[in-house]
């Protein structure tokens, strides 16, 4: 019996998971609800000053647990700033860096990639060469480094992050095109006097749009991973901003006495980058025929 209803719990999750990833707009929905709403309108949703706490409700418990109370819904930390006002600072500041992070490194990749895959030749050697060079580095490495040598805020997690993050695109914007040029509608506009730059922007990238949309809808989870972690670091938004990172970080030495400081913005992390993987897994579907029928 034990057996059967082991199984049964299996399939339950197994099928749970299924359909969370072929409909992940109710996920979607509930993090909009959630985090997203409210964080764009955090000074008017958010019920205390993320910033400036209180030392007497200092480590207030959620107030579902003994000493817990209505106006510190999920407690407080340990200067006394409102736990929910900061995670709800903290979604507006964690997608806000995503997005602009995301469109600054997808702007540098694919142009890099469009010029490297159309012209080919040295051009494309020397192009790739920096992809394999950037590629080759670790990550948090080279985000340690390039934070050493600028001023800690907002701006320079900005500009590490695309500097991180423009080579993924640039490499497969890249393969694309490589397979765009060599196409009849292309051949086709050269004849027609078109010149290189007109035919990489009104045909060739409209081309590879779709691959662009689902890499980045993907790496909006990634971005907010990793920003949080710069933060946990300390070389990511710098201290008193409400990043959820840096939250985590002031939260590690409390998990015995005060769990709630670093499990609440650890699970708004994980609710996000959950979310935006399943509705980039289900728009790759979507928006490629070879798998929308599988």
């Amino acid at each position: 019996m034990a057996v059967n209803t082991q199984h049964l719990g299996r399939w339950r999750a197994g099928r749970a998971l299924k359909a969370a990833r072929q409909y992940p707009l109710i996920p979607i929905a509930i993090l909009i609800l959630v985090l997203v709403i409210p964080g764009i309108f955090a000074n008017q949703v958010a019920p205390h000053d993320p910033i400036h706490g209180s030392i007497p409700d200092r480590l207030t418990p959620p107030v579902w647990l003994d000493g817990g109370t209505w106006d510190h819904i999920l407690g407080t930390d340990k200067i006394g700033r409102d736990m929910l006002s900061r995670i709800i600072h903290g979604a507006r500041i964690s997608l806000t860096v995503a997005m602009v992070s995301i469109l600054l490194g997808a702007f540098v990749g694919v142009s890099l990639g469009l010029v490297a895959g159309y012209f080919g030749g040295t051009v494309d050697h020397l192009i790739m060469r920096l992809v394999d060079v950037k590629l080759a580095l670790p990550s948090i490495l080279l985000a340690l480094v390039l934070a050493t040598v600028m001023d800690a805020g907002f701006t320079a997690v900005i500009i590490i992050i695309s500097v991180v993050i423009w080579a993924r695109y640039a490499r497969m914007v890249r393969g694309e095109t490589l397979r765009v040029r060599e196409l009849d509608f292309i051949a086709r506009a050269k004849v027609a006097g078109a010149s290189d730059m007109r035919i990489m922007i009104h045909h060739v990238f409209p081309n590879v749009a779709n691959s662009i949309i689902v890499l980045a809808t993907l790496e909006i989870g990634q971005v907010i991973l990793f920003e949080a972690a710069l933060s946990f670091l300390g070389v990511g938004i710098p201290p008193p901003n409400p990043a959820w990172g840096l939250m985590v970080a002031d939260g590690r030495v409390l998990v015995v006495t005060a769990w709630w400081v670093a499990f609440f913005p650890g699970l708004a992390i994980m609710l996000t980058v959950l979310s935006m993987n399943l509705f980039g897994d289900w728009l790759r579907d979507k928006l490629d025929p070879k798998l929308r029928n599988i």
